[in-house]
Protein backbone atom coordinates (compact mmCIF):
# COMPACT_ATOMS: atom_id res chain seq x y z
CA UNK A 1 0.00 0.00 0.00
CA UNK A 2 1.54 3.30 -1.08
CA UNK A 3 1.28 6.50 0.86
CA UNK A 4 -0.20 9.56 -0.86
CA UNK A 5 2.23 12.39 -1.49
CA UNK A 6 1.95 15.40 0.78
CA UNK A 7 0.73 18.49 -1.06
CA UNK A 8 1.48 22.19 -0.96
CA UNK A 9 -0.62 24.97 -2.51
CA UNK A 10 0.72 28.50 -2.83
CA UNK A 11 -1.51 31.38 -3.86
CA UNK A 12 0.54 34.24 -5.24
CA UNK A 13 -1.38 37.50 -5.42
CA UNK A 14 1.58 39.85 -5.51
CA UNK A 15 3.71 40.69 -8.52
CA UNK A 16 6.46 42.25 -6.41
CA UNK A 17 9.91 40.76 -6.87
CA UNK A 18 10.40 39.96 -3.17
CA UNK A 19 7.01 38.26 -2.80
CA UNK A 20 7.44 36.26 -6.02
CA UNK A 21 10.93 35.30 -4.88
CA UNK A 22 9.58 34.00 -1.54
CA UNK A 23 6.80 32.05 -3.27
CA UNK A 24 9.22 30.34 -5.65
CA UNK A 25 11.70 29.56 -2.86
CA UNK A 26 8.95 27.82 -0.87
CA UNK A 27 7.52 26.09 -3.96
CA UNK A 28 10.87 24.70 -5.11
CA UNK A 29 11.77 23.65 -1.58
CA UNK A 30 8.44 21.85 -1.12
CA UNK A 31 8.81 20.13 -4.49
CA UNK A 32 12.41 19.15 -3.72
CA UNK A 33 11.15 17.63 -0.46
CA UNK A 34 8.84 15.43 -2.51
CA UNK A 35 5.62 17.38 -2.06
CA UNK A 36 3.17 17.74 -4.93
CA UNK A 37 3.27 21.51 -5.32
CA UNK A 38 0.77 23.84 -6.99
CA UNK A 39 1.14 27.58 -7.46
CA UNK A 40 -1.97 29.65 -8.24
CA UNK A 41 -1.13 33.06 -9.72
CA UNK A 42 -3.88 35.61 -9.20
CA UNK A 43 -4.19 39.34 -9.80
CA UNK A 44 -0.69 40.94 -9.95
CA UNK A 45 0.86 37.50 -9.41
CA UNK A 46 -0.11 36.65 -13.00
CA UNK A 47 2.61 39.09 -14.09
CA UNK A 48 5.24 36.59 -12.86
CA UNK A 49 4.16 33.98 -15.42
CA UNK A 50 3.56 36.39 -18.27
CA UNK A 51 5.95 36.40 -21.23
CA UNK A 52 6.56 40.16 -20.90
CA UNK A 53 4.73 41.26 -24.01
CA UNK A 54 2.22 44.08 -24.10
CA UNK A 55 -1.34 43.00 -23.36
CA UNK A 56 -4.81 44.45 -23.43
CA UNK A 57 -7.65 44.83 -25.89
CA UNK A 58 -9.44 47.95 -24.68
CA UNK A 59 -8.06 51.28 -23.48
CA UNK A 60 -7.66 50.31 -19.81
CA UNK A 61 -6.24 46.88 -20.63
CA UNK A 62 -3.70 48.42 -22.99
CA UNK A 63 -2.77 51.02 -20.35
CA UNK A 64 -2.17 48.24 -17.80
CA UNK A 65 -0.17 46.28 -20.36
CA UNK A 66 1.98 49.30 -21.14
CA UNK A 67 2.60 50.29 -17.51
CA UNK A 68 3.25 46.73 -16.33
CA UNK A 69 4.28 44.33 -19.07
CA UNK A 70 5.05 41.54 -16.65
CA UNK A 71 7.67 38.86 -17.09
CA UNK A 72 9.68 37.22 -14.31
CA UNK A 73 12.76 39.34 -15.05
CA UNK A 74 10.87 42.66 -15.07
CA UNK A 75 9.36 42.51 -11.59
CA UNK A 76 10.30 45.27 -9.19
CA UNK A 77 10.65 45.09 -5.39
CA UNK A 78 7.75 46.11 -3.17
CA UNK A 79 9.89 48.79 -1.51
CA UNK A 80 12.81 50.87 -2.77
CA UNK A 81 12.03 50.43 -6.46
CA UNK A 82 13.35 53.91 -7.30
CA UNK A 83 11.76 53.92 -10.77
CA UNK A 84 13.34 50.61 -11.76
CA UNK A 85 16.73 51.23 -10.16
CA UNK A 86 15.75 49.10 -7.17
CA UNK A 87 15.21 46.07 -9.40
CA UNK A 88 18.72 46.44 -10.81
CA UNK A 89 20.19 47.02 -7.34
CA UNK A 90 18.50 43.97 -5.80
CA UNK A 91 19.48 41.75 -8.75
CA UNK A 92 23.08 42.87 -8.35
CA UNK A 93 23.06 42.34 -4.57
CA UNK A 94 21.53 38.88 -5.00
CA UNK A 95 24.09 37.94 -7.70
CA UNK A 96 26.93 39.18 -5.47
CA UNK A 97 25.68 36.82 -2.74
CA UNK A 98 25.22 33.90 -5.20
CA UNK A 99 21.46 33.92 -4.66
CA UNK A 100 19.48 32.12 -7.34
CA UNK A 101 17.73 34.57 -9.69
CA UNK A 102 13.98 34.62 -10.30
CA UNK A 103 14.31 33.22 -13.85
CA UNK A 104 16.45 30.38 -12.45
CA UNK A 105 13.89 29.72 -9.69
CA UNK A 106 11.12 29.58 -12.29
CA UNK A 107 13.18 27.06 -14.29
CA UNK A 108 13.79 25.01 -11.15
CA UNK A 109 10.07 25.00 -10.37
CA UNK A 110 9.34 23.76 -13.87
CA UNK A 111 12.01 21.05 -13.61
CA UNK A 112 10.61 19.96 -10.24
CA UNK A 113 7.10 19.63 -11.76
CA UNK A 114 5.54 22.46 -9.77
CA UNK A 115 2.09 22.93 -11.27
CA UNK A 116 1.60 26.54 -12.43
CA UNK A 117 -2.04 27.68 -12.55
CA UNK A 118 -3.23 31.11 -13.74
CA UNK A 119 -6.37 32.81 -12.44
CA UNK A 120 -8.98 33.13 -15.16
CA UNK A 121 -10.81 36.07 -13.54
CA UNK A 122 -7.61 38.09 -13.05
CA UNK A 123 -6.63 37.50 -16.66
CA UNK A 124 -10.07 38.59 -17.84
CA UNK A 125 -9.94 41.80 -15.78
CA UNK A 126 -6.45 42.73 -16.98
CA UNK A 127 -7.12 41.56 -20.54
CA UNK A 128 -4.32 39.00 -20.51
CA UNK A 129 -4.76 36.03 -22.87
CA UNK A 130 -3.45 32.47 -22.55
CA UNK A 131 -0.90 33.11 -25.30
CA UNK A 132 0.53 35.96 -23.16
CA UNK A 133 1.61 33.44 -20.51
CA UNK A 134 4.68 31.24 -20.51
CA UNK A 135 4.08 27.84 -22.09
CA UNK A 136 4.70 25.98 -18.83
CA UNK A 137 1.46 27.24 -17.25
CA UNK A 138 -0.60 24.06 -16.84
CA UNK A 139 -4.05 25.60 -16.89
CA UNK A 140 -6.05 28.79 -16.62
CA UNK A 141 -8.54 28.08 -13.83
CA UNK A 142 -10.97 29.64 -11.39
CA UNK A 143 -10.99 29.84 -7.62
CA UNK A 144 -12.89 26.55 -7.29
CA UNK A 145 -10.03 24.61 -8.88
CA UNK A 146 -7.49 26.35 -6.65
CA UNK A 147 -9.62 25.57 -3.59
CA UNK A 148 -9.82 21.91 -4.58
CA UNK A 149 -6.01 21.80 -4.61
CA UNK A 150 -5.76 23.70 -1.32
CA UNK A 151 -8.33 21.45 0.36
CA UNK A 152 -6.13 18.42 -0.31
CA UNK A 153 -2.92 20.19 0.75
CA UNK A 154 -1.20 19.89 4.09
CA UNK A 155 0.44 23.28 3.44
CA UNK A 156 -1.44 26.30 2.08
CA UNK A 157 0.19 29.69 1.74
CA UNK A 158 -1.13 33.04 0.55
CA UNK A 159 1.57 35.46 -0.60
Amino acid sequence: MSEEKEKCTIILMSGDMDHVFAAFIVATTAAAMGMETTMFFTFWGVKAIQKGNRTGDGLFGKMLGLMNRGGIDRLGPSKFNFGGMGRWMFKKMMADQNVTSLPELLEAAIELDVKLLACNMSMDVMEIHREDLIDEVSEVVGAATMLAHAKESQVQLFI
